[in-house]
């Protein structure tokens, strides 16, 4: 029998019209029936932006391409073989699975069977929280006590948990995940127990599904308390194959809301898990992240620690060297492993440097050294690099005068060392 949650259905404006009513209406007919599932109903009932709608459907993988296809809506076979469709409507697209139920389950590969009752549907996924569905008139259907979770905002796996997590490691890092998203308080204990028995099935998973649980964790809401609770459990070493600064983590998010900074994944990340390049090199090989993650990574643990005693013109010498993000993110991995918020104000008086000020370009061209007698080559490079070291050490002067005493002073040295 469906549950109800609240007023005893869902008030959401994409049921009454709009795509997600025009799929609705297209697979309720002709008795069969489709329902919204997952984090979109989850999310709706808690108020949240629902991101994608995924649809469960009684109807078969190829009547739902005939239905499709009759009202000129695009229909993908993504997952076919699986019983998903993706139908795009208006740019949106939605998967629509038929419902299944397991036959036999080994892992990810379980064997599964096309069926029609939505309680066996419910039963075979993840969370209850994600177990809900919801109708074209609005009835909230639950089945594992999702409703009743949400209320709570409690994370609990349906069913036994270590079965759940057997079918797929990957529920590991989701149920922390998931938890830090919508959760409150403690992990689910149960659960929680469940994910330390299974944790050395971290190992199974890919670089590429590792990533993207994680990035998405690092992001979450109740990041913090998740990170920490997998520190606790042992599941963090699994996962990066070295030491975890759960510390440095949470004041990387406290010093991220200190300036109204939008989360990260990346600089926490960096917080979490590198402290010299070394680490970042091997968390990149790990998680398999792009060459954008890797090189920020690899920048923030580029000696960070000597930020830390460093003045006003050291640090606009450091933020025109790399750059406004590249800057920032270095500062706030030293400010993070800093600890304590003693030295705060000064921490973010550096922090907001690239909003108070902006580096100017090194003003002198090899022109101006060609006019002085350097030739062209490999020695003009040198020379120009050298002015542009002098030029920072004079704090960026842009006078003509103080300019040519600079491009003198460079031509100079370098024509007394070439005599020696």
């Amino acid at each position: 029998m469906p549950a109800n949650f609240g007023s005893g259905s869902l008030d959401a404006p994409w049921l009454r019209s709009g795509p997600t009513a025009r799929v609705l209406e297209l697979l309720n007919r002709h008795d069969e029936e489709a329902r919204v599932v997952g984090g979109a109903v989850r999310n709706a009932l808690l108020k949240l932006p629902t991101g994608d709608i995924d649809i469960a459907t009684t109807a078969l993988p190829a009547e739902v391409v005939r239905r499709a296809r009759a009202a000129g809506i695009k229909s993908v076979p993504t997952g076919i073989e699986h019983g998903t469709v993706t139908l795009v409507i208006d740019a949106q697209p939605f998967e629509v699975t038929t419902l299944r139920e397991d036959i036999e389950t080994f892992g990810r590969k379980a064997k599964v069977a096309f069926g029609r009752d939505w309680a066996r549907d419910a039963e075979r996924r993840d969370f209850t929280v994600n177990g809900l569905s919801v109708g074209a008139d609005g009835v909230v259907h639950d089945y594992v006590g999702g409703l009743d979770d949400i209320k709570a905002r409690r994370v609990r796996f349906i069913g036994d948990p270590d079965r759940r997590i057997a079918e797929d490691y990957l529920r590991i890092l989701r149920f922390f995940r998931i938890h830090a998203a919508y959760g409150s308080g403690e992990p689910d204990r149960a659960g929680y127990l469940a994910c330390i028995r299974g944790r050395s099935g971290l190992a199974s998973l890919s670089a590429e599904r590792l990533r993207m649980e994680i990035l998405k964790l690092m992001v979450a809401q109740g990041a913090a308390g998740a990170v920490a609770a997998m520190a606790d459990g042992g599941l963090l070493l699994p996962i990066f194959g070295g030491v975890a600064y759960t510390g440095p983590f949470t004041a990387m998010i406290a010093a991220e809301r200190r300036l109204g900074l939008e989360a990260d994944a990346a600089r926490r990340l960096g917080a979490l898990a590198v402290a010299v390049t070394e680490d970042a090199r091997r968390v990149a090989m790990r998680l398999r992240l792009t060459n954008v993650e890797t090189r920020a990574l690899d920048s923030m643990g580029h000696r960070w620690w000597r930020l830390a005693g460093m003045d006003e013109a050291a640090a606009r010498r450091r933020l025109y060297r790399l750059g406004a993000d590249r800057y920032r993110d270095r500062l706030m991995l030293a400010w993070a492993r800093a600890g304590g918020d003693d030295a705060s104000a000064r921490w973010q008086q550096f922090a907001t440097l690239p909003e108070r000020w902006t580096a100017p370009k090194f003003p002198l061209k090899a022109a101006d050294f060609i006019a002085r007698g350097i030739a062209e080559g490999p020695l003009l490079g040198q020379v120009l690099a050298s002015a542009e070291d002098a030029w920072l050490a004079a704090d960026f002067p842009l006078d003509e005068p103080a300019l040519a005493v600079i491009a003198d002073q460079t031509v100079a040295r370098f024509t007394r060392d070439n005599r020696l």
